[in-house]
């Protein structure tokens, strides 16, 4: 598999902000490269055992420009849903880099963010009790079967637990996401580039151009 292949996770409209913590413990222990958050910066990292610190947080306004970052970087973008086209994640259905859209705990994904994804994965239940499971244990499960499909290297252990990474000397402040100079640069750069592009109707959707005028005096 390529080493180059990398896996995200963006979260967008979750309800209850302390899932973004238990979300983060997840995806360190499966390899994710980044967390995306779009729209809101803050988070509850309640849950997450310390696994913030391990974890690259990135920031967008909107899910274009979510999009957008991720299309320069070669990355599909998956949405984990049960739609009519979804395939069963066990059938490993991945191509490339691949970032993981979930929705909402109660409405699931929205129609505007059906549209920015490539394709959808939905995991096959057996038992009958239940009609969904919790946010985070579907993160989980399809990033456990990304890496797996991936071939990340499985991490060492010591005993009956897995080694724990020192943490990196510099932190990003909790429980917020802050738009560094490098991310604010590159937001715009990536937005320039594609503007012909017309992915989505911007109409009333962005504000990040504001933003960045406001920070960089532009």
């Amino acid at each position: 598999m390529d080493p180059r292949v990398e896996s995200f996770v963006m979260v967008h409209n979750i309800a209850k902000r302390h899932n973004v913590g238990t979300l983060a413990r997840s995806a360190t222990a499966f390899g994710v490269s980044e967390l995306i958050l779009v729209g809101r910066r803050d988070f509850n990292a309640f849950g997450s055992h310390g696994s913030t610190s391990h974890l690259r947080f990135r920031h967008f306004h909107s899910l274009h420009d979510a999009r957008l970052y991720l299309k320069e970087r070669d990355c599909d973008i998956c949405g984990v849903e049960i739609t009519d086209g979804a395939v069963a994640v066990n059938q490993h259905p991945f191509r490339k880099s691949t970032a993981f859209l979930l929705g909402n705990e109660g409405t699931g994904l929205s129609t505007k963010e059906c549209e920015i994804c490539d394709f959808f994965v939905y995991i096959p239940q057996y038992g009958s009790g239940t009609a969904s499971l919790n946010v985070t244990i579907a993160a989980s499960i399809v990033l456990h079967h990304f890496g797996v499909w991936a071939g990340f290297p499985e991490r060492t252990r010591d005993g009956n637990k897995f080694v724990v990474a020192e943490k990196p000397a510099k932190q990003v402040r909790r429980n917020y996401c802050a738009d560094t100079a490098e991310s604010v640069i590159e937001e715009r750069k990536i937005r320039k580039e594609n503007a012909s592009h017309n992915f989505f109707d911007m109409n009333g959707s962005d504000d990040s151009s504001s933003m960045l005028d406001t920070l960089f005096g532009g």
